[in-house]
């Protein structure tokens, strides 16, 4: 087992969460359930679960497959590095499966050994890879103080019934209901006291988590209005769209460092100005060694490129520290972040001033930083 986080949740409660991963896709189409379908690289399920690893203050992630697919999320999970993460296997239907995620924390048959039952445990699907931490605070906040609560949004088509021949039945007034959305939170015992009591009907057929709270616990959630971007993934399209978003997060800013000599200062901001019609840039001159407060503003800020410009013949000391910074932020652990080391030679003669084994330092270099969801690349400059 991993070790359990030691982070301080909002209202000091405990959290765990529960992501049930078990549907088939079929509204998706193809072989592949949607939460293993790469996006960029990556299954989808891989990115849910990133999104609530980097809380720091979530002890366990309990992910809930369907029993054919416990070993690709398995895989998933040593491939890329996840923590804190457990896998339980599913049930034919959603409430089902979120019911067998609930007691791993209170019936032993379901983990090799019992985990530690949280106050609050948020329940978020799979397939819905864009949630921030401030709406997860906010609903365990929620929750604490309510028993139950979930993210809404307003809805965007009007809601209708059809009677038996086909025909219009009614329509219900939409500025008065909301679409129900994750995630959500409650306190552990009110939903698996929920479970518990609920009937097959319910688990076979049900979807909506917060109405077996108020059904069975007479526990009324609280609403927390949610962000556009917590919609879920359901149809081939949808993969695009989630495709297209990470890539726009990946390229919304960039930060050029630069660590030269003042006669090359000129050239090092030569850079930063030519893409500021592109892109948002950030310019810095610093030395990494000083840690500099304003670099850990911008990386605070969730920045995920970086140019670092510099004309020492191997400056992988300096870089590993901005590396080190980068690790403590916990950027990378939901998107990469791309690291350029850019050279600039002004030497004399017309060779490269960087040797084979200053080249070798470097590729080894990028591959162990690889690991840790930074890419490195170089790029060696003449100037004359």
């Amino acid at each position: 087992m991993e070790p359990r986080s030691s982070g301080v949740a909002p209202g000091g409660v405990s959290v765990s969460a529960v992501l049930p991963a078990g549907g088939s896709g079929e509204r998706l189409g193809g072989a592949t359930p949607k939460q293993f379908c790469a996006v960029q690289g990556r299954p989808l399920v891989s990115y849910a679960v990133r999104a609530m690893e980097r809380i720091n203050w979530i002890s366990d992630i309990i992910v809930v497959v369907s029993p054919e697919n416990i070993e690709t999320m398995k895989t998933i999970i040593e491939k890329y590095g996840h923590k804190r993460v457990t896998v339980v296997k599913g049930g034919i239907t959603r409430h089902r499966s979120i019911f067998n995620g609930l007691k791993v924390f209170a019936e032993d048959e379901f983990s090799c050994h019992l985990l530690q039952k949280p106050e609050v445990v948020i329940i978020h699907d799979a397939v819905r890879p864009f949630v921030e931490e401030d709406i997860v605070s906010k609903v365990v906040m929620a929750a604490k103080e309510h028993g139950a609560a979930g993210a809404i949004r307003p809805l965007v088509s009007t809601v209708i019934a059809s009677a038996a021949d086909g025909c219009l039945d009614h329509s219900l007034e939409r500025a008065r209901y909301r679409a129900s959305e994750m995630p959500q939170a409650f306190l552990f015992d009110i939903i698996y006291e929920a479970y518990q009591q609920c009937t097959d009907y319910d688990l076979d057929y049900g979807t909506e988590c917060l109405h077996l709270a108020l059904k069975y616990c007479k526990t009324n959630a609280k609403l927390v209005e949610g962000t556009a971007d917590l919609w879920k993934v359901t149809y081939k399209r949808d993969l695009y769209a989630a495709e297209s978003i990470i890539k726009d997060n990946l390229s919304q800013q960039v930060c050029v460092i630069t660590n030269v000599k003042e006669t090359l200062a000129h050239v090092g901001f030569l850079l930063p100005e030519s893409l500021k019609s592109q892109i948002k840039v950030e310019a810095i001159s610093i030395s990494l060694s000083k840690n500099d407060s304003h670099l850990q503003n911008i990386i605070s800020g969730q920045c995920y490129n970086f140019v670092c410009v510099n004309d020492k013949r191997c400056a992988i000391q300096e870089t590993q520290e901005l590396v080190d910074m980068l690790e403590k932020s916990n950027i990378p652990l939901l998107y990469p972040v791309v690291l350029i080391l850019v050279h600039l030679d002004s030497s004399e003669n017309n060779s490269f001033s960087i040797g084979m084994e200053d080249l070798t330092t470097i590729k080894k270099f990028a591959r162990e930083t690889k690991k840790k969801n930074i890419l490195v690349y170089g790029l060696l400059i003449q100037h004359k």
